[in-house]
């Protein structure tokens, strides 16, 4: 189920200013809005609010929703089916914007393929490192592998290595990015978004599944030119990331992406031109032990994201092309969804 966060614009008489949209036949329907009509109007005579229990508590919070899973999924079927078959439709309900469906309550960042972090090392070389290219280009030549150096080290083979990301500075479907004035190398990394829904301490890798409520598509923007020196100093990424991540505005239930989360393509254009392509197969840990690790020792909340690394060959220090301010940027990942971002100006 695709769902969304709406501004409503009738929200003087329904008394909050949000509300949870599920899509249904090609039009948004919002919960609150619908569950209103059903007691305030005769166009769904023989129904009532009392009827959808579930939706009444979470009709104004999408990881309310999500946490709520099957039940609340049901519900809201049965309501848009019900709104449909009354021809009741929304268009003036809501404001059509796109605003981001949840506010983060933490971002944790993975590594999860191995070909970006060689196809990534090499980039990094090529652009700021250019005499070290050279010998690490004829080592692969002569043998047909990447160099060691280049490889990830020994700790991420055995455990899903993650940094903690800002939660704070999220953009969603359409906004323009800042540009932060300390960089002249701004990436972007597309990546598979994870949202918890149930907490979890110490999880299995099948409980930690469970504990998934949905997905979205995520951009991981990067400062290039900072983020090698800053990881050199021993810590990982600060400035490098924490200016500007971006996140879809529709989340996919999980039960409609975990059946195929390893085979999921993946798509970048910039102004209209494919930039790159690439698939979620093939991660060193599977999903389940990504989100379990994270829960190592520690609580994990509803309403936390995580996401997977970057799907290999969709990042341009992995392609040779970067950014420009004014850029139109959209990601792409199949049964997941699109985010489409503008590149501001330096700041």
């Amino acid at each position: 189920m695709k769902l969304r966060l709406v501004r409503l614009t009738t929200f003087g008489e329904l008394r909050v200013p949000y509300s949870v949209a599920v899509a249904h036949e090609e039009q948004w329907v919002p919960l609150l809005p619908a569950l209103y009509r059903l007691d305030n109007t005769d166009l769904a005579a023989g129904h009532s609010s009392y009827d959808y229990p579930t939706l009444q508590r979470t009709a104004t919070d999408l990881i309310a929703f999500l946490q709520a899973g099957e039940e609340a999924r049901t519900e809201a079927a049965r309501l848009a089916k019900v709104m449909a078959e009354r021809g009741v439709t929304f268009e003036d309900a809501y404001d059509p914007a796109p605003i981001l469906p949840f506010k983060p309550l933490s971002f944790r960042d993975f590594m999860l393929y191995e070909q970006h972090v060689i196809n990534a090392g090499k980039g990094l070389v090529r652009r700021f490192m250019p005499k070290m290219w050279k010998p690490l280009a004829l080592y692969e030549k002569l043998t047909g592998k990447p160099h060691p150096k280049l490889r990830p080290k020994p700790i991420w083979y055995e455990k899903p290595i993650y940094y903690m990301g800002s939660h704070i500075n999220f953009y969603t479907e359409g906004e323009t990015i800042p540009w932060p004035g300390y960089t002249r190398a701004l990436d972007y990394e597309l990546e598979l978004g994870v949202v918890i829904a149930r907490p979890i301490y110490n999880a299995t890798p099948q409980e930690a599944l469970e504990a998934i409520g949905g997905f979205v598509v995520i951009n991981d923007f990067s400062a290039r030119d900072v983020q090698y020196p800053e990881m050199m100093s021993g810590f990982g990424p600060v400035k490098a990331k924490n200016f500007a991540n971006g996140m879809s505005a529709v989340v996919v239930t999980a039960d409609e992406v975990l059946p195929h989360v390893e085979a999921l393509t993946a798509r970048v254009t910039v102004n209209g031109t494919p930039w790159g392509e690439g698939s979620t197969a093939g991660p060193q840990h599977s999903l389940g032990e990504m989100v379990a690790y994270a829960s190592l020792g520690e609580k994990v909340l509803p309403g936390e994201v995580m996401a997977t690394g970057t799907i290999p060959g969709c990042s341009g220090v992995e392609t040779g092309q970067w950014l420009s301010p004014g850029d139109e940027i959209v990601l792409e990942i199949a049964r997941v969804g699109t985010l489409r971002n503008i590149i501001g100006q330096p700041g």
